[in-house]
């Protein structure tokens, strides 16, 4: 559940683009078989074909290798990328539930309703796409059900809901709310995902079913 910021570069420059689910096994799956050479997931750990882990020396490299061939200060270089590309607005939202049961029901809900989500309107844009991501290994042909909640929507805009396992009581939903802007690309984050926060948590009836008005972490 990343920014699909790489997805459009990859397509114009022709190179291949996967997603998997979270969990570095299945980068190294693709990584062994030389299907590509740079991976990173959402929580910004970043890797490539010469470690199966995560390498924060190698990414802090990586950056300074792009600055000095560039000649360019960061800022100026993400700048540029939005100029040319649109800006992919980014946003994860954690709802800490108590009630593990409750954190379920939700996601049961949302796994329920997603085939038949296509070409509702939700607001003031219409669901494109949204399905209960299977992610299919073309290495060695195994299959990840359950993976996540994604829901698209035709003003560039994307939700995922997942659960995670890693809270030590209840259960953590996430909720990753994406916008592409091709044009407003000097806003902040916050205020233009906004709307789509109280989309999500209206889509996947958060408030009712668990009583949060309000994610509990935003990163």
């Amino acid at each position: 559940p990343t920014s699909r910021a790489l997805d459009v570069v990859a397509e114009e420059a022709g190179i291949p683009c996967f997603e998997t689910p979270t969990g570095w096994r299945y980068f190294c799956n693709l990584l062994e078989a030389g299907r590509f050479g740079l991976c990173g997931e959402e929580s910004f750990g970043t890797g490539s074909a010469q470690t199966r882990e995560e390498d924060g020396l190698w990414a802090v490299l990586f950056w300074v290798n792009i600055v000095a061939a560039r000649r360019l200060p960061l800022p100026a270089i993400a700048a540029e990328h939005w100029r040319r590309f649109g800006r992919h607005y980014f946003q994860r939202q954690d709802y800490e539930i108590a009630d593990a049961g409750a954190a379920a029901r939700v996601v049961a809900g949302l796994r329920a309703a997603a085939p038949g989500m296509a070409g509702r309107r939700l607001g003031a844009a219409k669901v494109t796409a949204a399905d209960d991501f299977s992610y299919h290994d073309p290495v060695d042909g195994s299959v990840a059900p359950h993976q996540g909640v994604r829901v698209s929507l035709d003003d560039g805009s994307r939700m995922v809901f997942r659960l995670s396992g890693t809270g030590t009581s209840g259960a953590t939903l996430r909720v990753y709310l994406e916008k592409h802007e091709r044009e407003a690309i000097g806003l902040e984050p916050a205020a233009v995902l906004s709307p789509l926060a109280s989309l999500a948590r209206e889509v996947a009836a958060i408030t009712p079913l668990t009583g949060l008005a309000a994610p509990t972490m935003v990163v």
